[in-house]
């Protein structure tokens, strides 16, 4: 298995021909380079992983400077931890080779934010009546509860607010192609979040047929 996945960045969608000749929507992702900037181990930290860091960053602070020494005095912005079941060293460099056109990947990242909406936009609600004599209630979310029993609000009442820009991962995306000089990997589908948008992609753990 090697290393579990990586950091990546959404770069946007476009078409591949696969290995069939079939024409194939796709989302973009640049997938490092990578870089290992820790090792985890029980006897010190009571578990195993590798910690690796993606995407170049010139406004570090000391202490960020300090950790990242070891590994060959590397500026990374965005670091995390992968199960891997293979040794790696400090400074290691990981890239799209990773993953083989044909397998199956996951992918969580946060989706795209909405900001501030309605019920009608964030719970798919139908709204108020539309007739008899009814006004400015097209959009209205309705009653919240009783006013005696139990005279509050439960708590998880759906209702407006804050929408997208939640964690949700795509489970079993497929790699159509991959291109090593670029470190960008294509996977048929959606990946969550916008154009430019932090990725982890990881092998798929639950494989669909």
């Amino acid at each position: 298995m090697t290393i579990e996945g990586l950091l990546g960045r959404k770069l946007g969608t476009t078409q591949v021909f696969d290995e069939k000749g079939r024409l194939r929507g796709v989302t973009a992702v640049e997938v490092g380079p990578c870089y290992v900037t820790d090792i985890r181990t029980p006897e010190k930290h009571g578990y195993s992983a590798v910690q690796i860091g993606f995407q170049d960053d010139k406004r570090l602070n000391k202490p960020e400077i300090g950790h990242l020494k070891a590994a060959g005095n590397l500026k990374l912005r965005h670091l995390a931890e992968f199960n891997s079941d293979q040794a790696y060293a400090l400074g290691d460099k990981i890239g799209p080779e990773l993953f083989e056109a044909g397998e199956k990947a996951d992918a969580p990242s946060n989706s795209k934010g909405r900001g501030f909406q309605g019920g009608v936009r964030r719970h798919n609600f139908s709204g108020g009546p539309k007739t008899h004599g009814q006004s400015d209630r097209h959009r209205a979310p309705g009653s919240i509860g009783s006013g005696t029993t139990p005279g509050r609000v439960y708590k998880g009442t759906r209702m407006a607010g804050h929408m997208g820009d939640a964690r949700t991962t795509v489970r079993n995306l497929v790699v159509v192609a991959r291109n090593d000089e670029r470190g960008v990997i294509f996977v048929a589908g959606s990946v969550p979040g916008a154009t430019g948008a932090l990725v982890r992609i990881r092998k798929a753990k639950k494989v669909s047929k």
